[in-house]
């Protein structure tokens, strides 16, 4: 049996861009992305704190070290530059793994700059 699980987050990340005439999906940070153990067109979901949304995209790698948290296409809509997320990966675990199992927390700043990295459970 596999069970899905939190493998990592990007918790309250600020938008800094929507694109409503890109393809779809959330541009992130490499500095980001290699933090939360994010991998290029792995599915996420996203959650909006400032107004409740939460939707499902997929990633797409945005320049190092600019910070840029970018909703695209449709997503656009779901989100304001301003607004505050958490972006959420799962992962399916065997019982055997999950005797290990330690998602990654990415606890970033306004700046999207990383202030802590947390592996628990």
């Amino acid at each position: 049996m596999q069970i899905e699980m939190l493998f990592s987050k990007i918790h309250r990340a600020t938008v800094t861009d929507a694109n409503l005439n890109y393809v779809g999906s959330i541009t992130i940070d490499e500095e980001l992305l290699e933090a939360a153990r994010l991998k290029v067109g792995q599915k996420v979901e996203i959650l909006n704190i400032n107004n409740g949304e939460r939707f499902t995209t997929y990633v797409i790698k945005g320049e190092r070290g600019k910070r840029e948290i970018c909703l695209n296409g449709a997503a656009a809509r779901k989100a304001h530059p301003g607004d505050k997320i958490i972006i959420v990966a799962y992962a399916l675990y065997t019982q055997e793994e999950l005797e290990n199992y330690e998602p990654t927390i990415v606890l970033v700043n306004d700046n999207n700059d990383i202030d802590e990295i947390l592996n628990y459970m």
